[in-house]
């Protein structure tokens, strides 16, 4: 049985573990108003708010209802648009009808609940900060100035919220129902029963490890729907972020949003933030985790590419036995994370082995580290060609590089000849185009609905560029490269 708190009631499901959270709502609960689009997380009009108690309260985090397992809920509380309704229009949805942000009316839900989202975050909220909680909503009639204008003009109401206690100043002044103040009481209620891992109940012991599965959920649909799965997903001893020596250690259930507001990431690496909104969307961004992306191995994944650049180890623990993930008490192994592809969505990790942890040496003040991303759309899409580099600069040198590219071979692909080829060498033209020859000779990109295998080996020249003249703006300009 999962519980869990559906707007103002408490849910007990009996469902199966896999089932997705949207079916729960719709057909279990009758709640229409989340709609059913694409069923791949990409357009939003599923979107729920998920409440997890913390030590400060309760983060709420919007997420995608289609790709989101019952099984990761347990002790939660979800949030539908009927639960955000009162006896009138909240300020969220009367900025949508104020600036007619609403034609056909299918997604406005799901804008709905995103932007209410603004209302619990502990964030100031900024007007890009509202319109960012949208990125994952896709509007097919309306356009979207006028739902950036509501969500600009929600930003302004909320100028005032204390965000020490962002719940309770938004009931106070109406942005959310009264129901919300007594939240945080009832998850604490909960807390004995939901704090027991889903590994130790014997209709999930033997399951399927899933941790976020926004693209597990997309490619076995039909064998992951109703499927019996034990959640890591919300496995404490397999998330944090944490510095040790000249280490940075981050657990494998860390998320994408993780990442992003981690001060420690920032710190180490100034331009993340930028980098990972490139990866998906917030509400996409809240389940998928790190070892997720590693594990799904695809050739094109934004934050694999990332990391084997940052010439990153994993660490692989043997997981057989019901509820040994919490303790990570079985028999671990490391190996560097790009070593891990063998072939087209090919391992070397057995179906026992969770992935834990992945580490990399802390960037020095001569580490430059950069990633580029080229897609159809700018946000919530999948990269035609992708690449990262990391640099260890001496003087006007090249100690050390480590270079990665994505979408011109079958797996992630560490660019292993040309991080060879880059170090000792002088950061300058010549030594930039001599080291383009070289990476032609390691890709074999393929032609595919994402482009021509020209067209990729293109692509990835130009973002090989990029990160030069991003890195090094006082040297190298597009012109003098390509000349």
């Amino acid at each position: 049985m999962t519980r869990f708190i559906l707007n103002d009631t408490l849910v007990e499901s009996t469902a199966t573990p896999g089932t997705v959270v949207l079916d729960i709502v719709r057909y279990h609960q009758q709640l229409k108003g989340t709609k059913i689009g694409c069923r791949e997380g990409d357009c939003g009009a599923c979107t729920v708010l998920v409440g997890e108690l913390t030590a400060e309260g309760v983060e709420y985090k919007s997420m995608t209802s289609c790709l989101l397992a019952l099984a990761n809920v347990e002790g939660k509380h979800i949030v539908t648009v009927e639960g955000l309704n009162m006896e009138k229009l909240s300020p969220v949805q009367q900025a949508m009808v104020d600036e007619s942000g609403t034609q056909c009316g299918f997604c406005t839900p799901g804008f709905v609940v995103s932007l209410s989202g603004c209302c619990m975050t502990r964030e100031k909220v900024t007007e890009d900060l509202a319109v960012r909680a949208i990125d994952g909503n896709i509007c097919r009639c309306t356009g979207y100035k006028s739902i950036e204008r509501a969500a600009t003009s929600l930003a302004a109401q909320l100028a005032a919220k204390d965000v020490q206690d962002p719940i309770g100043w938004s009931v106070q002044n109406g942005f959310l129902p009264s129901y919300f103040a007594g939240i945080t009481d009832r998850l604490q209620a909960m807390k004995t029963d939901v704090t027991r891992s889903n590994n130790e109940q014997p209709s999930t012991s033997n399951g399927i490890p899933l941790s976020g599965g926004t693209d597990l959920y997309v490619q076995k649909h039909d064998t992951m729907h109703h499927a019996p799965v034990r959640s890591i997903f919300n496995d404490e001893a397999l998330k944090g972020i944490r510095i040790e020596g000249d280490q940075c250690i981050i657990g494998g259930a860390a998320t994408a949003a993780d990442l992003m507001n981690s001060a420690e990431l920032k710190e180490l690496l100034p331009q993340l933030e930028k980098h990972l909104l490139l990866v998906s969307s917030t509400s996409i961004r809240n389940m998928g985790t790190l070892a997720g992306n590693f594990v799904n191995a695809s050739p094109i994944g934004d934050l694999t590419a990332m990391f084997i650049a940052l010439d990153s180890t994993i660490t692989l623990t043997t997981s057989d036995t019901p509820g040994m993930t919490r303790s990570l008490a079985n028999e671990s192994r490391s190996i560097k994370l790009k070593e891990l592809y063998q072939g087209y969505k090919q391992l070397d990790k057995s179906a026992t082995e969770l992935l834990t942890a992945v580490r990399f040496t802390v960037p020095s003040k001569n580490t430059r580290f950069h990633f580029e991303k080229v897609s159809k759309r700018t946000y919530l899409d999948i990269a035609s060609v992708n690449s990262a580099i990391r640099l260890d600069i001496d003087g006007d040198s090249i100690r050390e590089a480590h270079v990665s590219a994505g979408g011109v071979a079958p797996v992630p692909k560490y660019l292993a000849n040309t991080s060879t080829f880059l170090a000792g060498k002088p950061i300058s033209n010549d030594t930039v185009r001599a080291a383009i020859e070289v990476m032609n000779e390691e890709v074999a990109p393929i032609s595919d609905a994402r482009g021509t295998a020209d067209y990729k080996r293109l692509l990835l020249r130009q973002l090989f560029f990029a990160h030069f003249m991003e890195l090094f703006p006082e040297r190298f300009t597009l012109n003098e490269l390509v000349a």
